[in-house]
């Protein structure tokens, strides 16, 4: 961290896999399960997730929009919301982007609720999020990561087939300083 101008430095991996995945899936976690797309996701229901579940980890790029913007984003045809429930509890969820004029689809966002996180739900919800764009025939499905997000982010990715294409180092404002957190 860079004290002086109230900067983070940050480290992010770009990945992406080529073909669909032929492994087997991971096992479905024990419990009532369901995977639901948001169809559109409110406001408040998409902040509610994004704020819980990316509290730890900084994300903070979408706290700060306006709920207008914010709207734009996540109501865009070529977004797809899916909520990961377990016994009609929000576990996590991922966010998908299509990206026609290149054909491909991102990862956009994928997080697990910080009450499931170590129960199996990452690596199963991980893998119905790639299925899911691989059904819309892309080219390839993308996703990215850095050193603030969960420690086992970027190896949960490379063993669901990700291998990384580029990486970068950013330096962002530390969103603690800006008050974006408490």
């Amino acid at each position: 961290m860079n004290d002086k101008v109230g900067q983070i430095e940050t480290v992010i991996t770009f990945l992406e896999i080529t073909s669909a995945p032929l492994s087997v899936p991971p096992r479905q976690p024990k419990g009532p399960i369901a995977i639901m797309r948001a169809d559109p996701p409110t406001i408040s229901f998409y902040r509610y997730l994004y704020n819980t579940i990316g509290a730890d980890y900084m994300w903070w790029e979408r706290r700060v929009m306006s709920d207008d913007a914010l709207s734009a984003v996540i109501q865009d045809d070529n977004v797809d919301v899916y909520v990961l429930y377990v016994g009609g509890t929000p576990a996590g969820y991922y966010e998908l982007l299509s990206i026609p004029e290149n054909n491909d689809m991102e990862i956009a966002y994928f997080g697990i609720m910080p009450e499931f996180v170590g129960g199996g739900y990452g690596a199963y919800l991980l893998r119905v999020a790639i299925d899911e764009a691989w059904q819309r025939g892309p080219d390839r499905v993308i996703v990215n990561t850095c050193t603030l997000d969960h420690p086992t982010a970027l190896p949960n990715y490379q063993r669901a087939g990700f291998e990384p294409y580029s990486q970068e180092t950013r330096m962002i404002d530390d969103p603690y300083k800006l008050g974006l957190f408490d």
